[in-house]
């Protein structure tokens, strides 16, 4: 989804949407970027990015079929009974397509700003991942972690089927908790395609050791595609031609990925501030029609 950058308009929102519903595809995705530091290097990508929950509630309106993916939300930054709240009732008004991508959070900026420390966030994100699904599912929840802390309560309503939750991460330690705890995993935008099999590896391995079924998993790429002419001498994966881009989905999949979405946010002659957002929708509309499933 134009989510980041000039292009992001709501208009566009819906026309991207509408149009990918259209032509097959199977889900859309957001990202969150809460703020971004003065002076930062991360790039264009992440100076001007709109709220995702928003943003996937907002679409959840304007289409009927398609699922509503994240990737992801940082666990950190809010509470686990607001965050079980959101979206359960996204879960509601879009009638069951959500896909809940989940992140530990890494820029030490939105800690600060959320008031909370970076430290042992994996521990923290088990501990967040057990009260969602708790919320979800129990009628009275009660819980003291080390965390966490609620007294007795209810929260309603429930979502008739809880979200999959699915996990980002790139160290074996996420991998792994992927792997135990959640329906998937999702990888970063600096993710190495060349190699990906071994981390999906790693989070398989994990499944099976917990005793859960690893072929119950999903593995979604976020492909950072990047439109440009063919035949580039050491291109990366997912920049080049159509054609290009489209075998390369097909060697992600022989690698065990399930699910690719192309993100066009991470192109800087589409997602930054600073392009031509009409330009920017035209290329976009374009790749969606030649890269359509």
């Amino acid at each position: 989804m134009p989510v980041s950058g000039s292009w992001a308009t709501p208009a566009n929102m819906v026309r991207v949407a509408r149009r990918a519903e259209e032509l097959g595809y199977h889900e859309v995705w957001t990202f969150q970027r809460l703020l971004y530091p003065r002076g930062h290097p991360m790039g264009p990508v992440y100076r001007s990015v709109h709220d995702p929950v928003v943003t996937l509630s907002y679409l959840a309106g304007v289409t009927g079929r398609i699922r509503l993916g994240v990737a992801v939300l940082n666990m950190p930054f809010v509470s686990p009974a607001l965050m079980a709240k959101q979206l359960a009732s996204l879960q509601a008004v879009s009638g069951g397509r959500l896909d809940a991508g989940l992140g530990l959070g890494w820029l030490p900026e939105e800690f600060a700003a959320s008031g909370v420390s970076p430290e042992r966030r994996g521990r923290r994100a088990e501990e967040f991942i057990h009260l969602l699904r708790r919320l979800w599912s129990e009628e009275t929840v009660e819980h003291r972690g080390e965390f966490y802390q609620l007294p007795p309560v209810h929260q309603d309503p429930k979502p008739l089927s809880p979200p999959p939750i699915l996990l980002g991460g790139s160290a074996e330690v996420a991998l792994r908790r992927a792997g135990r705890l959640a329906d998937g995993w999702i990888s970063s935008s600096r993710e190495d395609l060349e190699r990906i099999e071994e981390k999906i590896y790693i989070v398989k391995e994990a499944a099976e050791g917990a005793g859960r079924d690893p072929g119950a998993l999903r593995f979604v790429t976020r492909g950072v595609t990047r439109i440009r002419p063919p035949g580039a001498a050491g291109r990366s994966p997912l920049t080049g031609s159509f054609e290009e881009i489209r075998r390369d989905v097909d060697a992600l999949a022989a690698k065990g990925v399930t699910d690719v979405f192309h993100d066009l946010n991470f192109d800087p002659e589409i997602g930054s501030p600073d392009a031509d957002p009409e330009e920017s929708m035209r290329r976009a509309e374009e790749a969606l029609e030649a890269l359509a499933p």
